[in-house]
Parts: structure tokens; sequence; C-alpha cells
């Protein structure tokens, strides 16, 4: 193969290791030919280029949709914004988890969503690019003792508060999910379910559910019976029965509903 070799001469396997050579780019003029040339197989390629044009305008026009907000804001001359999210106020056991993430405006076009909606995998592939593109994160753990002492909201305020605190550099604004927060002085908006409506904070989602998942498989080598690499901590059939048949752990919530019965019922 020469470098002045037509396109058009190019074999279908040829045409092919072109395509994904990632230095390559199949442009509107070569894609025409492509699409009419007497060979089935560069006209199947041809579709196969097309699909994947297509699959990434609707994943680049789905990251500028979720970074609408915080582009808006930029503009308005906010140049650290802040996500912030929490994982883990429903378990029965284990802490909750918040990370808050400042991102760059020129970020890459990462595809953050609702971390509840994506693989282990692919939240893990995001997990590195907010450790490679971030300004700053930061993660709190605030365990099921202080849960128990000052209630779940409570402790999901301190821990929000705490990862914002750490963050450097500070934060201008605040975008939370839901959580209005006392204890900061930046200027904040809370969001319903800003993990699916807002690009940091569902970066902030992703990056706290890592976290957390991982502390509770850790916690599953301590307490095998009770299964925690598989519910992380969340009230399933297999942690209710093992409740019942071994009491609570060290990290359970006692004031959640069914340990706070299970401990009832042992006292009886």
């Amino acid at each position: 193969m020469t470098s002045d070799e037509p396109l058009q001469t190019y074999s279908i396997a040829k045409l092919k290791a072109y395509i994904a050579n990632p230095v390559n780019t199949v442009d509107d003029e070569m894609l025409a030919w492509m699409s009419v040339d007497s060979r089935e197989g560069v006209r199947k390629l041809a579709r196969q280029v097309l699909r994947q044009r297509m699959k990434k305008s609707a994943a680049l026009e789905a990251v500028n949709e979720l970074k609408a907000y915080e582009t808006s804001l930029h503009q308005q001359g906010y140049q650290y914004i802040c996500g912030v999210d929490e994982v883990g106020r429903g378990p029965l056991a284990g802490p909750v988890v918040t990370c808050a993430v400042i991102l760059p405006s020129d970020l890459p076009p990462y595809y953050f969503n609702d971390s509840k909606q994506l693989s282990h995998q692919k939240r893990k592939a995001l997990v590195q690019a907010i450790e490679k593109y971030a300004l700053s994160v930061e993660i709190a753990v605030v365990d099921n003792q202080v849960i128990d002492e000052i209630n779940i909201l409570e402790a999901t305020k301190r821990a929000m508060t705490m990862s914002i605190h750490a963050l450097d550099p500070a934060p201008e604004y605040v975008l939370t999910d839901a959580v209005h927060l006392e204890a900061i002085t930046q200027p904040q908006e809370n969001w319903i379910q800003g993990d699916a409506r807002l690009y940091s904070v569902a970066a902030a989602s992703i990056y706290a559910k890592e976290y957390r998942d991982q502390l509770m498989i850790d916690y599953a080598k301590q307490y095998p019976a009770y299964g925690f690499d598989r519910n992380m901590g969340y009230g399933t059939t297999e942690h209710l029965l093992a409740l019942e048949k071994y009491g609570p752990t060290p990290i359970h919530r006692r004031t959640f509903a069914p340990v706070k019965n299970i401990i009832h019922a042992s006292n009886q």
C-alpha cells in the first residue's frame, strides 16, 4: 500500500484496516463513494461507519445536554463549580459516602450519568477519567455509629460538607443532589435527581458509588455471611435472613427499622 494509492483501489481488508486506524478519518466524500461502491463489503463498511457517526453524535448531544447548566454557570463567570452527591443513605449496614468534584470546563466528552444505571466496568473507567481530569475530587465517609447518633440525613449533610471543605481549589458554586447544606457559604442549588441531570453531580455519584462499593466488598471479607459484596448493605432477602440468624455486625445501623426490630426481638 503506497501513500498515493487511491482509496477506491483498496481491497476490503485494506479499507477495514484504514478505517480502524484512529489516525485516519472517513470524510463525507469517502463515505459517499463507499456507499455506492460495487462491492457489498465496502457498502457494509460504509453503513458501519455511518452507524458509528450517528452513535457518536447522539452521545455528544447527551453529554452537552447533561453539561448545559454548568456551561451556563461557567458563562456567568464561575470557574470552580462543585458537584456533590452521596451513596449509602438506604442500606442497613456500612457508612454513607459522599464525593465532591470540580471538573474543568473543557473536559473531554465522557458521558457521566446516574451511577445506578451504569455497570461496574463503565463506572470504573469513568472513575479513571475523573481522577485524570478533575481539578479536585474529595471523598468523605461517615460511619454507621454517627448515622445512629445524628440520623441519616444529618450524617449525609456532614459528609457532603466535609468533602466540599476538603476541595482545593475551593468551589465558587455548589450543586447537590437534593440536599441543602447549611454549613457552606458558597451559593448552592439543590436539584432533585441531580445525579441524572447535572454533569458534575453525576460524576460525583459515580465516584462515590465505586468507593463505597469497594468498602462493602472489603467488609464482606470480615463478615462473609451477610453478602455485603453483593448487596452493599441493602436489605436483600439474603441479608435479612443472615441478620435474623446471626444478629447485627458492628457495621449495622441499629436505628434502622429491620435491624432495630431484630435487636428488639432478640431481647424479648
